[in-house]
């Protein structure tokens, strides 16, 4: 008797520890967004990639399961409340520009300071990563003052230039207004062009009514916006592939979730912004070829040309660096590791900006 009800207790105390580790499982709902639509490869590979493997690798490796509720063009928060959005609890995970956050995340567009850089949003990426690194800054930013964790950077694929007219040289562009976003805006200034904010949203309509002529932009922003029915000349210009996006997380909201939870969205973030290069760079080429079939007269400006360019900005950096500098932020220190960071991956810069 003595050894049945020993093993009796051992056999409660085994369905008790099991009720116990399922009771402990748990569901957890997340929200993810973007101001952008999912025609932007960015978000396409929020949606088609962050998500399902984050739902899966919890469900595979944890007791607990993820799902997300994604929100995509608008429909949850702008392109210019995201970062709001996210610090808030509003959404718990946000993809967007930091070309929208001009005062909150200055140092952030670190890349749009150097144009003519590395076209390769793979070398992009792996230069902005390198900087971060090296400046704990950055990602600090985000932690300290917004309350938030950069999951991932987000590359963007070589800036060319749009327009509704064609041109060959920079003086065939001054005194034309040109749309761009934040701090790119500057490339057209010093080029003697006239710069318009502006966001994609608007692009097409703007364009067809004669708001603006151009657009700094991205191959794949021109088709998934259409933009080559009322803008038919692609100037491949070679402005950089800038990494300014990122996705971030409420920092409390992850804090929330089970260690491995948390390490599995951590892990796949970062996968995340390695595919953001890959994916941009694999797709350059089918992009501008599909620009020409299109009916978009596609060329590429000569190195003199772009030597102009870059030379009538020469001075530019140097001006940010010191902006930066006496706001107490590390701008001079960022944009000499960024240039000494392209050279190392191979990169020639068609003027080399020197920064003190």
């Amino acid at each position: 008797m003595k050894h049945l009800a020993l093993k009796s207790g051992l056999m409660a105390a085994v369905f008790t520890a099991g009720m116990s580790a399922t009771a402990m499982a748990e569901d957890f709902t997340l929200r993810i967004a973007s101001g952008h639509p999912d025609v932007n490869t960015y978000v396409r590979l929020m949606s088609e990639f962050f998500v399902p493997e984050v739902e899966a690798r919890v469900a595979e490796r944890t007791d607990h399961t993820v799902s997300f509720i994604e929100g995509y063009g608008g429909s949850m928060v702008s392109v210019s409340d995201t970062l709001e959005g996210v610090q808030s609890g509003v959404i718990d995970i946000g993809g967007f520009c930091f070309c929208f956050e001009a005062s909150n995340l200055p140092l952030h567009a670190f890349q749009v300071m150097l144009p003519f850089g590395t076209m390769s949003p793979v070398e992009s990426v792996t230069l902005a990563r390198a900087v971060y690194d090296q400046v704990p800054e950055l990602e600090g930013t985000f932690e300290q003052r917004f309350g938030q964790t950069l999951l991932g950077l987000i590359a963007d694929n070589g800036y060319n230039l749009v327009t509704n007219f064609e041109w060959e040289t920079v003086e065939d562009l001054q005194g034309q207004r040109i749309a761009g976003a934040g701090l790119n805006l500057k490339w057209l200034e010093y080029a003697g062009v006239v710069p318009v904010q502006s966001s994609l949203v608007d692009a097409y309509t703007s364009l067809q009514t004669g708001v603006y002529n151009g657009w700094i932009m991205f191959p794949s922003g021109v088709i998934n916006f259409r933009l080559y029915e009322v803008a038919d000349n692609y100037a491949e210009t070679g402005f950089g592939s800038i990494t300014w996006h990122g996705l971030t997380m409420n920092q409390n909201r992850l804090n929330s979730l089970p260690p491995e939870v948390q390490e599995i969205i951590l892990e796949v973030g970062r996968e995340y912004e390695e595919m953001t290069g890959t994916v941009n760079e694999e797709d350059y080429a089918a992009q501008i070829a599909e620009l020409e079939e299109l009916g978009s007269n596609v060329w590429e400006i000569s190195d003199d040309v772009r030597e102009t360019w870059a030379n009538s900005l020469a001075g530019w950096p140097q001006e940010m660096a010191n902006e930066l500098d006496a706001a107490g932020q590390p701008g001079s220190q960022v944009l000499n590791i960024a240039l000494d960071e392209a050279e190392v991956l191979g990169y020639e810069w068609p003027v080399r900006y020197e920064i003190d």
